[in-house]
């Protein structure tokens, strides 16, 4: 005889076992995710010795013309430590050069050496293009539901306050020693 209680449904089935299938397949997603911008970085890296946030900063700095520090870290959402360390790296590899000021000696801007610009030019497509082209295809509400379940699942994995960039890649290629 059924009587109804919660008590006598047999353990690890119905809704535990979908909750485990659907956590396997977000985890298998963001799995996917990693590695195809782990793949993106090792081919950048391969290519033209560039870590993908290298890549941006060059970028940047290509796209805004001579720029300052904190102008070029609000741009590609990093910190200016992140930012200026990397522009030293760059500029040991003397694709960047960095003049002050004329107009306010304080501020320090960065420009493209030619050693940089051919550098872009041989560097392959950012990864996050066909997402991009993908992602605006989509209706708003999708973006939306998009960023939404991206936002919690950061929250989740406590990286919501995490220093990330717009490009994708995973923590970079080893570069003289260090990541960036």
């Amino acid at each position: 005889m059924h009587t109804g209680n919660v008590t006598d449904i047999p353990q690890g089935t119905g809704t535990t076992q979908q909750s485990s299938s659907q956590e396997e397949k977000v985890l298998i997603s963001l799995r996917q995710i990693i590695r195809a911008t782990d793949l993106y970085s090792r081919q950048l890296s391969k290519q033209v010795g560039l870590t993908a946030p290298q890549l941006m900063i060059l970028q940047a700095i290509r796209n805004l013309g001579a720029v300052s520090i904190s102008k070029l870290s609000n741009e590609v959402s990093l910190s200016q430590a992140t930012v200026t360390s990397i522009l030293d790296r760059l500029e040991t590899r003397e694709l960047v050069a960095r003049h002050r000021s004329t107009q306010d000696k304080r501020v320090v801007h960065a420009t493209l050496t030619d050693a940089g610009t051919s550098m872009l030019e041989q560097a392959p497509t950012p990864l996050q293009d066909l997402f991009s082209q993908r992602f605006d295809a989509l209706e708003n509400w999708e973006q939306s539901m998009l960023v939404a379940a991206l936002q919690r699942i950061a929250a989740m994995m406590n990286a919501e306050d995490l220093d990330a960039s717009p490009l994708l890649h995973v923590g970079g290629t080893m570069d003289h020693g260090m990541t960036d």
